[in-house]
């Protein structure tokens, strides 16, 4: 669906002093990239669209060109169409000057979604459950550290803005760590209003610096991951403002805990009713299907849940990463949770990806997952009790890139859920990442083996 052009002058008409619109398009690796436009084009964006290279759809993570996309000197680099994504024109607090957002999505010049846009893969999964009469409901829930620079060039946790020191220990749930940063968040807020983003809990989290901030279900599964989009913008933004880092990797600090990214996800029929409720604390047959399906389909779509080199050094035992594609209920030591809480609030928590996936398409492959279980009614198996890390369940998802990229290369499920021309293109540019990392000689390499060997 294309944005109305009414949006667009309402918005003028309502922020007289905005000058400048910031245009965000998502790459496949999850990163932000885009445009700043002056306020007397955002008409004629919403109008005609924008033409913007396609190769910006086929870089790897350090902005180079991938040429094995196809989308880049074999088509001549050629401009595609990308349009706003409707409901997400805001004021962005951030800018220096008076300023805005909107998000964008990329079609080829007949009109057609441009098959590397990730949003448009989050799109076909969504459609597929509608087919069925079931509509997706969707909420990430994605950890980060606040980080600094010491001054020997240390990349340390954030100190507190009011006390000015460095967190040192473990503090989850800890009340005071958010008092510290009370500045900074206060900000978010503040500017999640004004963009109208449905962030609510926040908290501190396992390990010095770490924090989250969970946003609101939605029934929409497009706009619920839009919002995940735009509050990795926001909370990047504003923690610069203020001299820090947002990170996002899943793995920051060694000796501390990795920054996960929990999908939640239910499904509705078309009266709104939550086809996954139960009094039964596993939920309905129809959840533990679902479940059915994430199991089986979990192993070769490592690489959309952990896309990069650092993802892999999450997976530890007993860190609250899970090792193997183990369910169970009420209980964070398992894949798939189904979180305690009343009947009618039944869903999964996906707890496989890092903070650092894509959103749209950790949502499009959990959505894939779901449908493959449901329409297959595959059985899950009796649920985890206790340490799941100590189930006696093999912990047999794949451990390291270059397995998941072969993995993911390979997967008939991948090619169906996410289409195989963005398959091709993802495994491309995951694959030359894997290249240009191994090339390089880390300061280990002489830790190890300079004097030894």
């Amino acid at each position: 669906m294309n944005a109305d052009i009414d949006e667009a002058r309402a918005f003028l008409e309502t922020h007289p002093d905005v000058e400048a619109i910031e245009l965000l398009i998502t790459d496949p690796g999850g990163v932000p990239r885009g445009k700043l436009i002056a306020r007397e084009e955002l008409l004629a964006l919403y109008s005609e669209g924008r033409c913007v290279a396609g190769s910006i759809l086929g870089l790897d993570v350090t902005g180079e060109d991938v040429e094995a996309t196809g989308l880049v000197w074999s088509v001549g680099d050629a401009d595609r169409i990308c349009r706003p994504v409707p409901g997400t024109l805001a004021r962005a607090s951030w800018m220096s000057r008076p300023g805005a957002q909107v998000l964008m999505t990329m079609y080829e010049a007949n009109g057609q979604p441009c098959n590397a846009d990730p949003r448009h893969a989050l799109a076909r999964s969504v459609q597929r459950l509608e087919q069925l009469g079931l509509r997706p409901v969707v909420a990430a829930e994605i950890e980060f550290y606040l980080v600094a620079r010491d001054a020997q060039g240390r990349l340390v946790p954030a100190p507190g803005l009011l006390s000015k020191r460095s967190p040192q220990r473990l503090d989850s749930y800890g009340l005071g760590k958010l008092h510290d940063m009370a500045p900074l968040f206060d900000d978010i807020y503040a500017a999640a209003r004004a963009q109208g983003l449905p962030l609510r809990t926040l908290m501190s989290e396992y390990a010095p610096g770490q924090y989250e901030i969970t946003l609101l279900h939605r029934n929409d599964a497009l706009r619920a991951i839009d919002d995940a989009i735009l509050f990795k913008r926001l909370i990047r933004a504003t923690a610069l403002k203020h001299g820090f880092t947002a990170c996002f990797m899943a793995k920051p600090f060694g000796d501390q805990a990795g920054s996960g990214m929990h999908m939640h996800v239910s499904l509705q029929d078309r009266n709104g009713n939550n086809l996954f409720a139960a009094d039964d604390p596993a939920g309905s047959p129809m959840l533990k299907h679902a479940i059915g399906g994430l199991q089986k389909t979990m192993a070769e779509s490592m690489l959309i849940f952990a896309p990069n080199a650092n993802s892999y050094r999450r997976f530890r035992h007993q860190s609250y990463a899970p090792m193997a594609p183990t369910w169970g209920i009420n209980n964070r030591s398992v894949s798939l949770r189904v979180p305690a809480g009343a009947p009618a609030s039944r869903h999964i928590e996906h707890r496989v990806s890092g903070a650092d996936a894509n959103p749209y398409l950790v949502a499009a492959t959990v959505l894939a997952g779901v449908h493959a279980g449901i329409t297959a009614k595959l059985d899950p198996g009796p649920p985890i009790t206790g340490n799941g890390y100590e189930s006696g369940i093999a912990a047999s998802l794949p451990r390291d890139w270059l397995g998941a990229i072969k993995a993911a290369e390979s997967s008939i499920f991948l090619r169906e859920a996410l289409g195989e021309a963005f398959l091709h293109a993802f495994v491309a540019i995951k694959t030359q990442e894997w290249d240009k990392y191994n090339a390089l000689v880390p300061a280990t390499d002489h830790d190890w083996y300079l004097e030894s060997v």
